[in-house]
């Protein structure tokens, strides 16, 4: 039998590039890597280890210029990738309120 394939996100992902985002940070000034952001959530990569039930303060930025910062609540993290003198961690955080001028689906 089949999978069903069907996207059911409420919302559509976007790369940093397609909604013109250079920058993603957490408090206390953990830099992270954007993999792609919705309304209601981003997926990030970083050297910083979150922990799932976390809450915690996106800064996103455009050009080193705060745009906004959203809290939210990290679901899950995992490592992302293993280097002899580092670690990647790759995570997903859900935003407490949605961004709506990244639009809808």
């Amino acid at each position: 039998m089949m999978a069903d394939r069907t996207d059911r996100r409420a919302h559509r992902r976007l790369r940093a590039g397609d909604c013109n985002l250079q920058s993603a940070r957490v408090r206390p000034g953990h830099d992270l890597g954007i993999v792609n952001i919705s309304a209601t959530g981003i997926l990030v990569e970083s050297s910083y280890r979150l922990l799932p039930g976390m809450r915690v303060d996106v800064r996103l930025g455009r050009n080193q210029h705060p745009i906004e910062v959203v809290r939210g609540c990290v679901l899950r993290c995992a490592v992302a990738d293993l280097h002899p003198d580092r670690i990647s961690y790759r995570g997903a955080i859900a935003f407490e309120r949605a961004l709506n001028w990244l639009g809808h689906r």
